[in-house]
C-alpha cells in the first residue's frame, strides 16, 4: 500500500546513503550485497510506525530504522555461516558469495554504521545494547543448550528473534521522546509479534516451497536446530494457532499505549496479523 511503500521509500533511500559512505569500495561492494538482496524490510517499518503512534514523524524515526536494519542484516551473515546455508532472500549468502572471512568483516562493517547512526541518543544506544546481549544470547543457547519444551523454545525465541523486534518498536518510541511506560509498552508488543513471527517462521521451514521462500527449506531438522515444530511435537495448525496466541498478546500490549496517529497504530495491528499469516 501506498502508505507502507513511502515509509519502506524513505528507509530505503537512507540506506543507500549510508552505504554510499562505507570505505574500501570491496566493503561496501560485500555489504550492499547484504543490505540491497531485499527483504521484508518488517523491523524498520515497526521503527517508523511506533513513532508515529505516538507523535513523532518518520523522519524523526529513519536513522534508526536504519540502524536496526543493519543490524538485523549483519545477523543475518553469521546465521548463513552458522548453518551453512548458501542462499538467501533468493541470492547467493554473503560468505557463498565472498567467503567466511570477508563475510564476517560486512557483518562487522554494518553493525559499525548501525552504531553510528544510534550514537547520537544515550537512550537508543542502551536499548540497542541491550538488545544485541539478548541475541547473542539466543544464537549461544541455539548452539550449546537446544530447548528441551515449549517453555524453554519460548525463551530462546523472545531473545534470538524478539530482542531486535523489541528495541526496533522501543526506538521508534525514543525517537518520539516518548515516556519510559510507553517505550516500555511498544517493546512489549513488537517482542511478541517477533516471537509470533519466528513461530511462523518455524512452520514456513518445515512446509513452504523453497523458491517461495526465498531459501533452502527443512535446516532446522537438517541440523537439528530448535523449532517450536520439533521441541513441542506440534503440527502447523498447531504451532500457528501458538504464533496467533502470541499475536494477541502483542495487542494487549499495545493498546497500553496512548495513541497520537491512529493510522500507524493500525497498521502496528495488521502487522501483528501479517506475520502469523505470511507465505515467505
Amino acid at each position: 500500500m501506498e502508505y507502507l511503500e513511502r515509509r519502506r521509500s524513505l528507509v530505503e533511500d537512507r540506506i543507500g546513503e549510508v552505504l554510499d559512505r562505507v570505505e574500501p569500495t570491496t566493503l561496501a561492494d560485500r555489504v550492499e550485497h547484504v543490505t540491497l538482496s531485499g527483504g521484508k524490510r518488517v523491523r524498520p517499518t515497526v521503527t517508523i510506525l511506533a513513532c508515529e503512534t505516538v507523535g513523532g514523524t518518520p523522519e524523526d524515526a529513519v536513522d534508526f530504522a536504519v540502524g536496526v536494519e543493519l543490524i538485523h542484516n549483519a545477523s543475518l551473515v553469521i546465521d548463513d555461516i552458522i548453518d551453512e546455508s548458501t542462499v538467501r532472500r533468493g541470492t547467493q549468502s554473503a560468505w557463498a558469495a565472498f567467503g567466511h572471512g570477508p563475510a564476517v568483516i560486512a557483518s562487522d562493517g554494518l553493525i559499525g554504521e548501525a552504531f553510528a547512526l544510534f550514537s547520537p541518543s544515550s537512550r537508543a544506544m542502551e536499548r540497542v545494547a541491550e538488545a544485541m546481549v539478548k541475541l547473542g544470547e539466543g544464537e549461544a543457547t541455539e548452539l550449546v543448550a537446544q530447548p528441551t519444551n515449549e517453555r524453554e523454545y519460548v525463551e530462546l525465541a523472545r531473545r534470538k528473534t524478539g530482542a531486535l523486534f523489541r528495541a526496533a518498536a522501543e526506538l521508534g518510541g525514543i525517537a518520539a521522546d516518548a515516556d519510559a511506560d510507553t517505550v516500555d509498552a511498544l517493546g512489549r508488543y513488537a517482542e511478541r509479534v517477533g516471537i509470533a513471527f519466528q513461530i511462523r517462521d518455524d512452520v514456513l521451514d518445515a512446509t513452504a516451497d523453497p523458491d517461495d521462500l526465498g531459501k533452502p527449506t527443512g535446516q532446522d531438522a537438517a541440523m537439528e536446530r530448535p523449532s517450536l515444530v520439533r521441541v513441542a511435537d506440534l503440527d502447523a495448525a498447531e504451532s500457528n494457532a501458538r504464533a496467533r496466541q502470541r499475536a494477541d498478546d502483542a495487542m494487549e500490549a499495545l493498546d497500553e499505549v496512548e495513541v497520537v496517529d491512529p493510522t500507524a497504530r493500525d497498521y502496528l495491528a495488521d502487522l501483528a496479523t501479517f506475520v502469523v499469516t505470511r507465505e515467505h
